[in-house]
């Protein structure tokens, strides 16, 4: 597979459409300078920065390794964009997150994943149930999918739930080697029947050179402030040794995926 590095586009927002209320993130639908509508994730929003920070490394991981998600770029909100907007609710959150954003291209006419209506082929479904793994995702369950029917392909969405652990920074290192325990709840798992075989190939492409590229995409006013590291740069650190020590170690959580899809069978 040939790896270009990521090159995020920033949009700046000329409109807000509506609200999407779902999720903790409280997203927006908006459009843009370039005319496009898109899906907004504030950063003032819910888990803030570091929601931001999960759906940006896991779109951009998943893409790394073939899968299809829609384009992510970054959203600058004017100071005076919320001024007009009268939803009070809405307004402080306009406010509090003035400055840079995030936002994901919006697929119109797509609909939600229905595992009962869709059936995944078992590679698809075992290279998606790895990257969860990996990124230790928990919002892929049969109640909350998070995935999307588009042009009758399978598109992913909505990964700020992803990397759990950096709410608080356990050690890295032990926090990397653990197995994934929430996949028993995964709505893929029971097809993920080539888990093995793709290891062995997403290992191969997500070389140190590919995690640092996404890594280095995190801006640095999401990593300072609120942050347990002096600087932007260590801050950043700590994502890469996490996703190198979990790939390094990544039998661990494979393993526990198939014995969790034993169980289920």
């Amino acid at each position: 597979m040939n790896y270009s590095p990521p090159e995020l586009r920033t949009v700046e927002v000329t409109r807000y459409v509506k609200p999407l209320r779902e999720g903790g993130s409280l997203p927006g639908l908006v459009e843009a300078e370039d005319d496009f509508l898109y899906v907004l994730k504030f950063r003032g929003a819910g888990q803030g920065a570091k929601a931001l920070i999960a759906e940006l490394l896991a779109g951009e991981l998943a893409r790394a390794l073939g899968l299809r998600v829609p384009e992510i770029v970054f959203v600058t909100l004017d100071e005076a964009f919320g001024r007009t907007e009268p939803d009070e609710e809405i307004q402080d959150l306009l406010r509090a997150s003035e400055g840079l954003n995030l936002a994901l291209h919006y697929l119109s006419g797509s609909i939600t994943f229905d595992a009962l209506v869709t059936t995944v082929e078992p590679r698809l479904a075992s290279q998606i149930v790895w990257l969860d793994c990996l990124i230790t995702n928990v919002d892929r369950t049969p109640r909350n999918t998070n995935m999307l029917m588009w042009h009758k392909e399978l598109w992913l969405i909505d990964h700020g739930a992803a990397f759990y652990f950096h709410h608080a920074w356990p050690d890295v290192t032990e926090q990397a080697r653990r197995p994934f325990a929430q996949v028993k709840d995964h709505v893929l798992l029971p097809q993920a029947s080539e888990l093995v075989a793709v290891d062995a190939e997403y290992r191969a492409i997500l070389t140190p050179e590919v995690i640092r590229n996404i890594v280095t995409l995190i801006p640095d006013e999401w990593l300072t402030g609120d942050s347990p590291f002096p600087t932007a740069e260590e801050h950043r650190q700590m994502y890469v040794q996490f996703l190198e020590t979990r790939l390094a170690a990544s039998e661990i959580f494979v393993n526990a995926a198939q014995d969790a899809r034993k169980a289920l069978i």
